[in-house]
């Protein structure tokens, strides 16, 4: 294992039935397809059977009497998210002490509903860190319609991640809060979905356009480019090159269902080749 993703899997309605989502398996099959070894650490109820592509990570599943299962709705509005059953937290203590002996090159954090307990971002000191905090902002009503709190630019968590990639919708288009991250972050990225992104880096900030695309399903796309920039971060140093490459990754994501359109390595690099661009 050398991408580790610590978060609860999901299991996502859709009409039909429901298909497994969540940061670890969107980060998880990005970073399969670039020819990383992913593994996970998440809480995985008794009700859903995990999809053929989870044979090729390595998977630490800790009990939980539900999988968090959620409805999202996709308006000109925004997103609208239902919380139906939700699974225990991930607490420090659940960390196994190998998987931190492991020293995997990259962990991710990706908590989807307030899961993921602050203090992890402490145990992984030699690895290179990315939190994507959405599910830090998450909270639900009796009914389970989501809602979200800003993040607290104090939080002491921040001082331990190496990368972090918030989204307009989680900041609420507040520049002045991403750029107090990008003080205490050195690498902070804003996603702006089909506008690309935008890297602050050193007190300079860079927007990088975004591969146009016929978008058919957005979830999982943050997800999709947090692995994707991680990888090409920690293997070029260089959070330019890793941006385009990772805007690339996500737009073919969003163009099919679910995890099915997240690209290999080959394809992005044959995009970037074809437009000249580095990455």
């Amino acid at each position: 294992m050398d991408f580790l993703t610590i978060g609860n899997l999901t299991k996502d309605l859709v009409a039909g039935g429901h298909t497994v989502g969540g940061a670890v398996t969107y980060a998880s099959v990005a970073a399969l397809r670039q020819g990383w070894r992913p593994g996970i650490l998440s809480r995985i109820g008794p009700d859903v059977a995990l999809p053929a592509v989870f044979q090729e990570f390595e998977v630490i599943a800790l009990p939980a009497s539900h999988t968090l299962t959620f409805e999202n709705t996709y308006t000109d509005e925004g997103r609208e998210q239902i919380i139906h059953a939700v699974a225990e937290s991930i607490e420090a203590d659940d960390v196994p002490a190998l998987l931190v002996e492991q020293n995997p090159a990259v962990v991710l954090l990706g908590p989807v509903a307030n899961e993921v307990a602050r203090e992890i971002t402490g145990m992984f000191p030699n690895s290179l860190l990315g939190v994507v905090p959405q599910g830090w902002m998450r909270r639900w009503d009796d009914g389970g319609r989501v809602y979200h709190i800003p993040l607290d630019c104090g939080d002491d968590w921040l001082a331990q991640a190496d990368v972090l990639v918030v989204s307009t919708e989680d900041v609420g288009n507040n520049l002045d809060l991403v750029r107090c991250f990008s003080e205490i972050v050195e690498v902070t990225v804003l996603t702006r979905g089909t506008h690309g992104c935008d890297l602050y880096y050193r007190g300079h900030v860079t927007h990088v356009p975004a591969r146009r695309v016929r978008e058919v399903d957005p979830t999982g796309a943050g997800d999709t480019f947090t692995a994707a920039f991680l990888i090409r971060y920690c293997e070029t140093g260089d959070p330019l090159q890793a941006a385009r490459y990772a805007n690339v990754a996500a737009s073919f994501c969003v163009e099919g269902i679910s995890y099915s359109t997240i690209p290999s390595r080959p394809q992005v690099k044959a995009y970037l080749a074809q437009h000249g661009l580095e990455g």
